[in-house]
């Protein structure tokens, strides 16, 4: 599926200015028409994929518990 910069800037949560950016720094990869360009949605697949795995580590990182440590002494 094919998407125009408008589309794509909502799709990403981004401003049309900074896709636009990316796609004349070739990180997008998009096509033109002659008139618009068109992005392909696929090539974000991979992007959020490793978004959602981060966040999965992140949570985990966050709910493990913080070991005792033995050599801490009592200062009073």
């Amino acid at each position: 599926m094919y998407l125009t910069i408008k589309e794509t800037a909502e799709y990403l949560a981004l401003p049309e200015s900074y896709v636009a950016a990316l796609i004349r720094e070739k990180r997008i990869r998009a096509v033109s028409d002659g008139e618009q360009y068109l992005i392909n949605k696929e090539q974000f697949n991979q992007h959020f994929e490793q978004l959602e795995k981060a966040k999965q580590l992140l949570e985990i990182w966050r709910n493990e518990p913080i070991p005792e440590d033995y050599d801490v002494k009592d200062e009073d």
